[in-house]
């Protein structure tokens, strides 16, 4: 072990773990890691403020730990995020309500239309190249239209 590890004081070793633990969050975002690194800080602070050993310190992480998970999930829980865009990475829910046009006759249900500069795969009631028709839905990456 190297000596300037050895010599560290624990409450830096806590409040270092913390600071990593919420970078590591904005990294891998999860919402798991913030509260697991909010228990270490205050692990530290209360080192640093109160000495004690080591076993005792990593029994509090754990109580705090513990702790702030639990809180954090039921607090998510009361208060859900919620978005301004319910179709944020949903490509085909955005395309709901737009009018295509056919570019492969839709035959025996399935065909494809022009969306922007590419093509999708379309289902839905038989029609010629060139019609126009509505998506309705989105089934996966496959779009539900009706004649517009």
């Amino acid at each position: 072990m190297p000596d300037w590890l050895a010599n560290m004081e624990p409450h830096w070793a806590w409040l270092s773990l913390g600071v990593l633990l919420a970078a590591a969050e904005i990294v891998a975002p999860g919402f798991f890691l913030i509260w697991v690194g909010a228990a270490a800080v205050v692990t530290g602070v209360i080192a640093w403020v109160v000495p004690l050993s080591v076993p005792l310190q990593l029994g509090i992480f754990a109580a705090l730990s513990f702790v702030a998970l639990y809180g954090g999930r039921r607090w998510l829980k009361a208060n859900p995020i919620t978005t301004t865009d319910p179709h944020l990475n949903q490509r085909g829910g955005r395309l709901v309500g737009e009018v295509l046009t056919v570019t492969k006759a839709i035959e025996d249900g399935r065909g494809r239309a022009k969306v922007g500069d590419g093509e999708w795969p379309v289902r839905g009631p038989d029609v010629a190249e060139g019609t126009k028709v509505r998506v309705v839905s989105a089934d996966g990456g496959v779009l539900v239209v009706e004649p517009a």
